[in-house]
């Protein structure tokens, strides 16, 4: 994936110099900077969809990125309904889209 960050403004949060930090978004290999967010990461790296709705599978997106609204939810290590707006990116994170409600302990499929 392209890095879609602003570079005119790379410095103007801080993270110029920060370290880089590697992972994956639905088997892409994708990258980030200590210090921000899973979803500025994301967005860096293209992604726009980050979760389906569970009746009608219409995508979403970040909407608040406040952590008030759940449009940015993904499976985070097999873990559901992780805020990509107030998730800090860790190194090696394996990240994948939401579809539906997440589920503890099985694999994404269909709607409940």
């Amino acid at each position: 994936m392209a890095d879609l960050r602003i570079d005119a403004l790379a410095g103007a949060d801080g993270l110029t110099g920060a370290e880089t930090l590697s992972f994956t978004f639905d088997g892409r290999a994708c990258s980030g900077y200590a210090g921000e967010t899973l979803a500025a990461a994301l967005f860096a790296n293209g992604a726009r969809i980050f979760r389906t709705m569970p009746r009608t599978g219409r995508p979403r997106g970040g909407f608040c990125f406040a952590g008030r609204c759940s449009d940015c939810q993904v499976r985070v290590d097999g873990v559901p309904n992780v805020m990509a707006c107030v998730t800090p990116l860790r190194d090696g994170m394996r990240v994948e889209t939401q579809h539906g409600v997440g589920v503890w302990g099985e694999r994404e499929g269909g709607d409940r």
